[in-house]
């Protein structure tokens, strides 16, 4: 991405312009929006920057500022230098802890400690390397769930990014039918790459994980594998509340759902949509601003 758009205002602002772009049908993908601290000190300020890969217009100013409320605050651009911000933004990251795991990209050095698992994952074009808080929550909550007695017999990760909870749990319940699935691409590759990295056997039987690239549930392999007793979704708020339907149907009766990706503003909404849907709260887990559910079947508890 060569260029970016950028506007500072106050975090609930910025956060308030996040959450309107996951309702924002159509919305660019190809314009990536992050939102973060400007100043260490003051937790009130954040700024907001939209990644694009060409130079932005009026349209793109446009549709960054009617992600606000008016009045919208000041929109620059800035050209970026020609580099893969995905990569440059992970590089030299620190090794992160969640639970049982460990996750670490190729520079850092194995730890050798009883009771650890570590997975290997390298700075790619493909969302979950473990450090963004929804990823690492989801780790924590995995090894909650088998701290509690869940033993899934199969499992899907439903848009995985780079299968690292896939991994996580295939680790955990090592003889589940465990299927990965995304609608990008990009992420089979890198799926297959960190399966090299990380030991993980591709394939359909039980100890094997099975990719899949897929436009939600629909999808004929994955309503082959369905029904799941356990499902994991880390994506974001507005498609979690679309596919709460979609996602009941394909858990067994007895099964779990893990959900991330939503903020703590958005988790009322996202509750209240897989209630409709059957299911009810189980567990929580709140990291940072970020909300991960653990939700049942509701008649379970």
């Amino acid at each position: 991405m060569s260029w970016k758009l950028s506007a500072v205002d106050t975090k609930a602002r910025v956060e308030a312009a996040l959450e309107k772009r996951d309702l924002t049908l159509d919305w660019d993908d190809s314009v990536v929006l992050t939102g973060f601290e400007v100043d260490p000190d003051d937790s009130t300020i954040w700024q907001l920057d939209a990644y694009t890969e060409d130079k932005p217009g009026a349209a793109e100013k446009k549709a960054m500022a009617a992600l606000f409320e008016a009045p919208a605050p000041t929109i620059k651009a800035e050209q970026l230098p020609d580099l893969d911000w995905v990569v440059e933004s992970q590089k030299g990251v620190d090794p992160i802890r969640a639970g049982r795991f460990r996750v670490r990209t190729p520079e850092h050095d194995a730890l050798d400690e009883p009771g650890i698992t570590e997975f290997v994952i390298p700075a790619a074009q493909a969302f979950g390397t473990g450090h963004h808080e929804t990823t690492a929550g989801c780790l924590a909550m995995l090894d909650a769930m088998h701290a509690a007695g869940l033993r899934p017999r199969s499992v899907a990760d439903i848009g995985t990014g780079t299968g690292l909870l896939a991994f996580a749990a295939m680790d955990l319940w090592p003889r589940a039918v465990t299927t990965a699935s995304d609608i990008d691409p990009i992420c089979g590759p890198a799926v297959v790459e960190n399966c090299d990295l990380n030991g993980v056997t591709l394939g359909t039987g039980r100890g094997q994980l099975a990719m899949v690239i897929a436009d939600g549930m629909e999808d004929p392999a994955l309503q082959a594998r369905a029904p799941f007793d356990l499902l994991i979704a880390n994506i974001l708020a507005a498609p979690l509340i679309d596919m709460a339907f979609d996602f009941a149907e394909a858990v067994s009766p007895r099964g779990s759902i893990l959900l991330a990706g939503l903020l703590e503003t958005q988790e009322a909404k996202v509750r209240a949509a897989y209630r409709k849907a059957g299911f009810r709260l189980h567990r929580r887990l709140v990291i940072g601003d970020w909300s991960v559910l653990w939700l049942r079947h509701r008649y379970l508890g």
